[in-house]
C-alpha cells in the first residue's frame, strides 16, 4: 500500500469510528443478506462480536504503517477462524460487506480514492489471512 492510501484508510475509519456499533450491525446484515451460509458460524452474541470486528479492524487500519506487526496477529486470527469453520470463498463476501459498511458510513466521504484504499488494504489482510488459514488446515506430515 502506498502512503497516500493508508492515510486514506485511516482518516476514513476516524469517521466509522464513532458509528462503531452501528456500522457493526450494518455490517453483519449486510453480510449475511449476501453470504447467508456464512450466519451458522456466528454462535454468540453478534453485538459482542460487532465490538471484536470493530477493535480489530481498529488495530489494523492503526497498524497498516507498521505492517510487519500486524501481519502476525493477522495469520494467528486466521488459524484460529478455521477453527469456527471459515474458508477461502468466505474472505470475498466479507469484503463485499465491509466496503458496503464504509460507504454507507462514510457517505460522500467514500469517494472512489477512499474504496480503492480500503479494497487494497482489505485484498493485502485476506491475503495474508488466507496463505495463513490454508497452512493451518493441512495436517503435519
Amino acid at each position: 500500500m502506498t502512503p497516500s492510501q493508508v492515510e486514506l484508510v485511516q482518516s476514513s475509519f476516524a469517521k466509522v469510528a464513532p458509528i462503531a456499533e452501528t456500522a457493526a450491525g450494518l455490517f453483519y446484515g449486510r453480510l449475511f443478506e449476501i453470504a447467508p451460509e456464512v450466519k451458522p458460524l456466528f454462535k454468540g452474541d453478534i453485538s459482542e462480536q460487532g465490538k471484536k470486528l470493530m477493535a480489530t479492524l481498529s488495530v489494523v487500519v492503526n497498524g497498516l504503517t507498521k505492517l510487519d506487526a500486524i501481519v502476525p496477529a493477522a495469520q494467528a486470527l486466521a488459524r484460529r477462524h478455521v477453527a469456527y469453520g471459515v474458508t477461502r470463498e468466505h474472505y470475498a463476501p466479507v469484503g463485499a460487506a465491509l466496503l458496503w459498511t464504509l460507504e454507507q458510513g462514510l457517505g460522500p466521504d467514500f469517494t472512489p480514492e477512499v474504496k480503492a484504499a480500503w479494497a487494497e488494504a482489505y485484498g493485502l489482510l485476506s491475503g495474508v489471512m488466507i496463505e495463513a488459514a490454508e497452512g493451518a488446515a493441512v495436517p503435519a506430515e
